[in-house]
């Protein structure tokens, strides 16, 4: 018998794999048609959204969530984003789900120094 997972731990699975590198698992919590809109670009389409997050992913150390608020089918994810090239930066994370996959990703989050810690690194 299979489950579906809710919205938050669909969240909660999401978070856990990026942190740790897993990007199979991320695969699979993704709809192949997945729309992502942040401050540092967009995806369409999840291998768009796994670069994404690869590209990311070069420089995360950490992700310190501070609050997640689920109201299925959606959730938010509040957290502190740990880099090797900034400072903690604070970000919010909307997704909203789909027969158990991830569909839509917003983020919001200020940018300026990741942008200057990439920039400094290249």
């Amino acid at each position: 018998m299979t489950t579906t997972k809710t919205a938050r731990e669909l969240a909660e699975a999401y978070f856990t794999a990026w942190e740790t590198g897993d990007f199979e698992t991320l695969r699979a919590l993704l709809a192949r048609d997945i729309d992502f809109v942040g401050p540092l670009g967009t995806a369409s389409g999840v291998e768009e959204a796994l670069a994404g997050l690869k590209g990311l992913g070069r420089v995360l150390e950490k992700i310190d969530v501070r609050a997640r608020v689920a109201e299925d089918p959606d959730v938010i994810t509040w957290f502190d984003l740990y880099t090797s090239v900034a400072p903690p930066t604070p970000t919010a994370n909307w997704m909203h789900t789909e027969d158990g996959h991830i569909t839509r990703i917003r983020v919001a989050f200020d940018p300026r120094e990741l942008v200057a810690g990439f920039e400094r690194s290249a």
